[in-house]
């Protein structure tokens, strides 16, 4: 009989690895015959209510022994001695034994870069591993996490164990390339992707990938060599492509003393003259650039630095600029706005 015989080769292999299917079957099996036991040997305290033969086994099975039931005659207690209580106490320390190590396991494997974060939202992701930078970049997104925001998660390669799991979590791959690593990072629903490779091509094979399965993700990539750079702001526009800023701010400091610390407090989340950005809701009457400005200096002591709008950023934009919603404002303060806390209604209005 074919058919049996590979019925009891899955329960036997059940049994063999102790899995969660084979320890419920033990313990259905464990709870009727205790209670079949009990009720032969006339021990009607225990099993006139399901819910008071529950309470026994359970408070017996978990070595508790509160006292308040348990066998008033001698056969009864017998049994209790001789399977209730060895049987019972036998499949709960298998239950939290079997508990134990798949916490265990789950936890191993996400150290390993194994776990499965496909179901995260509104997280933040980092394509690629460089000692010391890439750390770098987790600890400053993880000191601006609020509360409520997931924490990061780390693709990378080459590495057997996440090199931070105080700052994000980690997805091992083979390459960064890998569209299945996307998925597990939970690309679909990020709100951003960091890109930093080995070198620029692969930095441009994983934002290329990216582009693909993170739709709503603004991604930003960094490129050792400012043509690609270029290029990939041409051709990819919805990629903010970053290069190196090492020239431009040693040419600016030589001409302008003090402009590459400028630069530095504006780009460090520890400074309290640090940049930020401010989506604009929809409005149902438009504004004028000075209002706003004067009205977020007044409120909430900020100073705007610049507009984006249309997919063009001016940095002196003019008071007279009307805006009408979805543009970006670019600020300067010592904490990030909550969007939430804007009186945009207030701050008047143009006709």
């Amino acid at each position: 009989m074919p058919f049996i015989a590979s019925i009891l080769r899955r329960v036997y292999l059940s049994l063999s690895e102790l899995a969660w299917s084979a320890l419920f079957l033990i313990l259905v099996i464990h709870l009727v015959v205790s209670y079949l036991l009990f009720t032969l040997a006339g021990e009607g305290d225990l099993v006139g209510s399901p819910i008071d033969f529950l309470y026994y086994y359970m408070v017996t099975a978990t070595t508790v022994g509160y006292g308040d039931l348990s066998p008033k005659l001698g056969l009864g207690r017998i049994i209790a001695v001789l399977f209730v209580l060895p049987g019972g106490i036998a499949i709960f320390t298998a239950v939290l034994g079997k508990l134990l190590t798949t916490i265990g396991t789950i936890w191993r494997n996400r150290m390993r870069g194994l776990g499965d974060y496909s179901e995260r939202t509104g997280h933040i992701i980092i394509l690629g591993w460089q000692e010391g930078q890439t750390y770098q970049t987790l600890r400053l997104l993880h000191a601006e996490r609020r509360a409520n925001e997931p924490m990061s998660v780390l693709v990378a390669k080459d590495l057997l164990e996440n090199p931070a799991s105080d700052c994000a979590d980690y997805i091992r791959t083979e390459r960064l390339s890998d569209a299945d690593a996307l998925v597990r990072a939970g690309a679909a629903q990020a709100r951003a992707i960091i890109a930093r490779g080995a070198n620029d091509d692969e930095t441009l094979a994983a934002v290329l990938i990216a582009e693909d399965h993170a739709p709503n993700a603004h991604i930003v990539a960094y490129f050792a060599d400012d043509r690609t750079a270029q290029m990939v702001k041409q051709l990819r526009p919805r990629v903010e492509a970053v290069g190196s800023l090492a020239e431009e701010l040693l040419s600016r400091a030589a001409r302008d003393p003090g402009s590459s610390e400028i630069a530095a407090r504006l780009l460090s989340a520890a400074s309290t003259d640090t940049a930020f950005s401010l989506p604009v809701p929809p409005l149902q009457t438009p504004l004028l650039y000075g209002d706003v400005f004067l009205s977020l200096k007044r409120e909430h002591n900020v100073t705007l630095v610049g507009l984006l709008s249309q997919g063009t950023t001016d940095l002196n934009c003019r008071d007279d600029v009307l805006m009408r919603g979805g543009e970006t404002l670019y600020y300067i303060s010592g904490m990030r706005l909550d969007p939430a806390a804007i009186a945009w209604a207030r701050m008047g209005g143009v006709s």
